[in-house]
């Protein structure tokens, strides 16, 4: 009797059909990436996290079909789940957002609810998109660690200040620590940029004219 209900329950996909939900996937993928894009406002986004999210919606898509309406795959799929362990931690809370929006999508275009996935793709993208250009001044003030190593001597003290105020809006010393015996003081400030790319021409000047040593430039806790 068991066998006789899952067999009613059971959904018979062409291969057509397959095609289709797996092509609305990778298009929905497509536009989330887009939009990612256009609405990231980091130093730099990572190119594997864009491929990622393209693929997991296409896989979320391939794994809703193979589950279909049999409860004992389902079960089984969240067995082998199980024993994966995923190391990698996500420290942005909108990366976190587009992870969920691609499975969302990808469980959409898997089940067949072609025209859900893709205007609930364009409409929150669209809204992602309004609200990146609404909140677009408060993004671009977002503040930097700066750390780095100095050794003062008599007139050279400080030098690395006029490179600060040159390429920063916003600046204050945070932490100064002299390490061991050394003579080094390791100093630590908070930094807005005037322009957000300028990380590389900072960090170069600071060596060159600062005489500093061990820069590092923090953004959301990993370092540039």
């Amino acid at each position: 009797m068991l066998n006789d209900f899952e067999q009613i329950l059971a959904v018979q996909l062409t291969l057509g059909d397959i095609l289709l939900n797996i092509s609305t996937a990778l298009l929905c993928g497509l536009i989330i990436t887009a939009v990612y894009r256009a609405t990231y406002k980091g130093p730099g986004y990572s190119v594997a996290f864009l491929n990622a999210m393209i693929l997991l919606s296409m896989i979320t898509a391939i794994v809703l079909m193979v589950i279909g309406n049999n409860l004992a795959r389902a079960f089984g799929l969240v067995g082998a789940m199980s024993i994966i362990r995923f190391r990698t931690a996500v420290k942005d809370t909108q990366d976190i957002v587009f992870i969920f929006f691609s499975l969302a999508v990808g469980m959409a275009a898997g089940v067949g609810y072609h025209l859900i996935a893709i205007c609930g793709t364009i409409f929150v993208g669209l809204t992602m998109l309004l609200l990146s250009t609404i909140n677009s001044g408060t993004t671009t003030q977002r503040e930097f660690l700066l750390k780095f190593s100095y050794s003062p001597n008599g007139s050279d003290e400080g030098a690395y200040l006029p490179v600060i105020k040159k390429y920063c809006k916003k600046y204050r010393v945070i932490n100064v620590s002299s390490p061991g015996d050394e003579e080094n003081l390791e100093i630590s400030y908070y930094i807005t940029l005037k322009r957000q790319n300028d990380n590389d021409n900072l960090i170069r000047d600071l060596r060159r004219e600062g005489d500093a040593r061990s820069i590092q430039v923090f953004f959301d806790e990993d370092p540039l």
